[in-house]
This record gives C-alpha cells, structure tokens and sequence, in this order.
C-alpha cells in the first residue's frame, strides 16, 4: 500500500503506517507474533505521534521544543514515563500518552484504563499537592488507537459487579466503554483533549478508520492543540 494514495488525509496515511509497522513488526518475531510482542514493540505509533508532533508545530511551537518518552513528575510516584511532552520556555505546553489496542480486549481493557487514569490522576496530584509545573498547569492529551472488530463492536457486555454500576454502561460495547472513558477524562478534567481512532483492515488488506467521537476527533484535537499553544504562548509572553 502507498502512502501516496492518502496524501489528502493525514491521518489515514498513520494508520496505515500503524498496520504496516505491526505487520513488519509481527514477521520479524520469532514466534510470528504469537505471544503479544506486536504489541510491545516500538514503532508502531509512530506514525500517529509524528502526526501529532506537526500538529503542534503547525500551532506554533518549534520542532526542539517536542520530546520523546521524557520523565516527568508525579504525587503518588516519583516519575512517569510520558510518550511525548512540548515545552516552552521552561512550562509544559503538553504532556501526550498512544496507546493501541489490537486484539483481546476482554482482557486488556480494564488494564487500559488503569493505566490512563493513573497517568493523568498522579500528574494532576502533583501539581495540586506541589505546583510541581509552576504556575501553567499541565496540559495532557491521550490518543487511542482500537482495533475493530465483533469483540469490540459487539453490545450487551456484562456489567454485573457486588454493587450496582452506572446504568450509563448498560448495553455498551467495548468500543464504546472506551469512548466513555475519554469523555469523562476530558469532563472531569483529568485530560483536555483526547483522540480516538477505530480501524480495520478488510481482507483485501484495505485500510480504514473512523473517529466515532465527536469530542475526540483530530478535527477536534487540532482545535484543542491550538487553544492550547496560544494560552500558554500569551501567559509567558504576553501575546497571543
């Protein structure tokens, strides 16, 4: 598949680059892949976070100013491996996690948002607790790549637990028990922008997606990104 067949979609040439990179990543492995180190290998988001990373400069900010898996500081830990932050003269413009699902959500999905919400909750605590961001407070985004499929798209999954649930999660599949999540992270302000990302790939190894929500888009994204950019640019500098 060429790039160049999606040069007027962005985000269509990176997910296409995602497969491409598990395909390459898959065949290389010993195992065929068979025991999940697809999913554990690097460079298959890299072509979602390159995208994200022209995002911000076409926002404003200079390709120096972006960095790749930097530490940052937290409440409950001392540091927490981001995927990506932007900094502008000393603040933290953004702080932004990828993540991918492909394959076995059953299992995985609790883990997921475990692993989202104590990134974001433990960054929020520490500036709380320590202002340990200075006076901009963070900024944190998370995008969030869903393989889909039956498994995912499939609704009515068990909500049954020792105590009554939200009855919002009723008849949810698991596609959109994820997109609920993102929406509360950003209502509740433990994120301020996300994005997802459902694809597949058709048997004729045709790629798609779609971003089935609308809060979460990278339409929606890119306008987040630039408000953001501006704020902080106008707080240090005085202009906007």
């Amino acid at each position: 598949m060429s790039d160049r067949e999606f040069d007027e979609d962005p985000t269509q040439v990176a997910v296409a680059l995602f497969w491409s990179k598990r395909a390459d990543q898959r065949a290389a492995l010993a195992d065929g892949g068979l025991a999940g180190g697809a999913a554990r290998a690097a460079g298959h988001m890299n072509g979602v976070r390159d995208l994200v990373a022209d995002i911000f400069m076409e926002a404003g900010v200079s390709r120096d100013t972006i960095v790749y898996e930097p530490f940052l500081p937290g409440h409950f830990r001392a540091r927490k491996k981001w995927d990506m932050a932007i900094r502008y003269k000393g603040s933290l413009v953004a702080a932004i996690e990828f993540k991918s699902q492909v394959g076995s959500v059953g299992k995985n999905i609790n883990n997921r948002f475990e692993e989202a919400l104590g990134s974001g909750a433990d960054t929020w605590a520490a500036q709380k607790k320590a202002q340990a961001y200075g006076e901009v407070p963070p900024w944190l985004g998370y995008v969030f790549i869903l393989q889909e499929t039956e498994e995912t798209e499939k609704r009515n999954r068990s909500v049954k637990a020792l105590f009554p649930t939200d009855p919002v999660f009723a008849g949810m599949s698991y596609s959109e028990r994820y997109q609920e999540m993102i929406r509360r992270f950003m209502a509740d302000g433990i994120y301020q922008a996300g994005w997802f990302i459902t694809t597949k790939v058709d048997e004729s190894g045709q790629v798609s997606y779609s971003e089935p929500l609308a809060m979460a888009t990278g339409r929606a994204f890119r306008v987040a990104v630039q408000g953001r950019v501006d704020y902080v640019r106008s707080v240090i500098d005085g202009t906007s």
